[in-house]
């Protein structure tokens, strides 16, 4: 588990790298989008990833990697969001944005280290094709909480599931650049 861990922070890493550098680009521009939205951006990076995995073609010369990249920041960005509401301006400065994203990852992070100390290392044995509709899961969970106002009954709030969707793209991206693969379906 030690491995999972490092190859986690070396994920987050580069996902950080490109955020950073569109925060220096753009500022936080993503600070005016809604949840709702950001759950969509989720849902269409994930639908993209299901394609290129069942089709094998790609007409936007991006590959499955970049999509995953997104989905972890966005998934990143929901929860500062949820945390923070959606603004009508850019109101947070880089290292804001940072620190906030540090959070985030952290939170992330620990989840992942407690679930895989209890799921023993099963994600190794998974399929990435099972990844992708973990997430898309996810996505349809969220929706429907977002259209109940944030209410459930029973279930883990819409934060838990970005937390999730978080990891199992970390996981996707763990197979990718470290050369972990399964047999596919």
């Amino acid at each position: 588990m030690e491995d999972t861990n490092k190859e986690f922070e070396q994920i987050i890493a580069i996902c950080r790298d490109l955020f950073t550098k569109k925060l220096k680009d753009y500022g936080a521009s993503w600070r005016i989008m809604r949840p709702m939205s950001l759950t969509d951006q989720i849902y269409i990076k994930a639908k993209r990833v299901r394609t290129l995995e069942i089709t094998n073609v790609a007409m936007v010369d991006e590959g499955i990697r970049p999509e995953l990249i997104g989905i972890i920041n966005y998934g990143i960005i929901a929860l500062i969001q949820l945390e923070k509401g959606y603004s009508d301006t850019i109101d947070v400065t880089v290292d804001e944005a940072l620190q906030l994203y540090e959070k985030y990852a952290k939170k992330a992070l620990e989840l992942m280290k407690a679930k895989n100390h209890d799921y023993n290392e099963a994600w190794r044995d998974m399929r990435m094709s099972s990844y992708t509709d973990f997430i898309l899961t996810k996505v349809n969970r969220i929706k429907e909480i977002e259209s109940h106002n944030g209410s459930t009954i029973v279930s883990e709030g819409i934060d838990a599931n970005y937390l999730d969707i978080i990891n199992y793209a970390v996981f996707g991206m763990i197979k990718l650049e470290f050369g972990i693969q399964n047999i596919e379906e």
